[in-house]
């Protein structure tokens, strides 16, 4: 394997749901402060998925939208199509095949779905990366992508959120060359999880946060004995976000422990990356790399060359700190006014038809079921016909004008 060859993200897209509840909404609706959780959580908005939405359509908008944006030759050598989710819809089919069946792929091309929580994104990019390291004449396509969501009327409801990121892998990237050196750390804990027969996950809310903190400086340790950069020698950290808060609670738990590292950073080393999270929600194996585009997006300064680390966390739990290079394209091959469109043009919901569409409405084992099209984006799950899923992809009216 070639640790020399520049290896990282060449292309990156992210869609979400055209719906959303407003944190103040469901406060009222709760009857408690709003301040809870616009300040206490970090969280103002979370998209909300119609009912024929799911990981699948969700993931489809952003991978097309990648694909979109390369060449068919680059299409044709993309070797691997990996899915990442933690809230995926079967038990033994892929969704990366549902994927293959839905969006403009070769059918040349290894499929399947990792799931480790919220770190499957991760574990997706750096297998990825040492598959180009391997083969650098073949690229990767990581989609990761999650529906958050809580049983109704329970701590956990106002992190829900949805909402997927592609990304293609690939050898001399324009977006950010990941480093070689990494830092992991797992272990047995029981602080977030779902069983099979659950339509939500349980989580034992104080013993993840511990967990995510312990397990970010374990890996930060691994990575520095790896090799890896001080925190003093990143100029930006991205945080997995379960709710923005969180990143929060990471940069105060850094700069307590290693204070000469990071007495020099402002808070801007990090909140840049909050900002989309904050307006979509918890989005599991994404939020870290939503969290990227944020920052790539927002930051107000020329990013070339500065280095970037990153903490992802999976409850359960696996978490990996590593870092990569911002490269000079990165501008001219993200659309920043494209992603920004996605959020200001969204609409907000009541608090019932929130209700309706994330807890009534939603299919859980339907052997039988059509869905009304409700969605306005290019994918949808159209039915459940004797347990097969049917999804359709529907061109739009803003598809037919681009």
């Amino acid at each position: 394997m070639n640790k020399e060859l520049k290896v990282g993200i060449h292309r990156i897209e992210f869609s979400t749901p055209n719906n959303y509840l407003n944190l103040e909404t469901l406060a009222n609706a709760h009857n408690i402060d709003p301040a809870k959780y616009i300040y206490g959580i970090g969280q103002s908005k979370m998209a909300v998925p119609t009912p024929d939405e799911d990981t699948i359509s969700i993931a489809a908008n952003a991978a097309q939208d990648l694909l979109d944006s390369i060449s068919p030759d680059d299409i044709k050598n993309i070797s691997t199509l990996i899915f990442a989710t933690e809230s995926g819809v079967d038990q033994s089919k892929s969704g990366a095949a549902y994927l293959m069946g839905l969006i403009d792929m070769h059918s040349n091309c290894r499929a399947f779905e990792l799931k480790q929580a919220c770190y499957g994104g991760t574990a997706g990019v750096q297998m990825a990366c040492d598959m180009v390291r391997t083969r650098p004449e073949e690229s990767v396509l990581v989609v990761a992508c999650d529906i958050a969501r809580y049983q109704q009327d329970t701590p956990g409801e106002c992190t829900q959120g949805a909402g997927a990121v592609a990304m293609l892998i690939a050898a001399n990237p324009d977006v950010i060359e990941i480093d070689a050196e990494r830092g992991f750390h797992s272990e047995d804990i029981m602080d977030f999880w779902r069983p099979n027969d659950f339509k939500h996950a349980l989580v034992d809310g104080e013993l993840s946060k511990d967990a995510y903190l312990n397990v970010m400086v374990d890996s930060y340790e691994s990575y520095l004995t790896n090799g890896g950069q001080t925190l003093n020698n990143l100029d930006w950290l991205c945080f997995h976000q379960p709710f923005t808060k969180m990143a929060k609670k990471a940069y105060e738990h850094l700069s307590a422990i290693y204070p000469e590292q990071m007495q020099e950073k402002a808070d801007t080393t990090y909140t840049i990356s909050q900002q989309y999270g904050r307006e979509i929600g918890n989005t599991y194996t994404a939020s870290l790399y939503i969290g990227l585009l944020s920052l790539l997006d927002n930051a107000d300064t020329d990013l070339t060359g500065q280095k970037i680390g990153f903490f992802s966390y999976g409850s359960g739990a696996v978490g990996e700190f590593f870092s990569g290079t911002v490269n000079k394209n990165y501008r001219k091959v993200t659309n920043k006014q494209g992603n920004q469109s996605k959020l200001a043009n969204r609409q907000a919901l009541s608090y019932d038809t929130y209700s309706q569409y994330m807890y009534q409405l939603r299919e859980y084992n339907q052997p039988n079921q059509r869905y009304n099209v409700s969605s306005n984006a290019n994918f949808r799950l159209a039915a459940i016909n004797n347990n097969k899923r049917v999804y359709e992809r529907v061109f739009n009216q803003m598809s037919r004008a681009a």
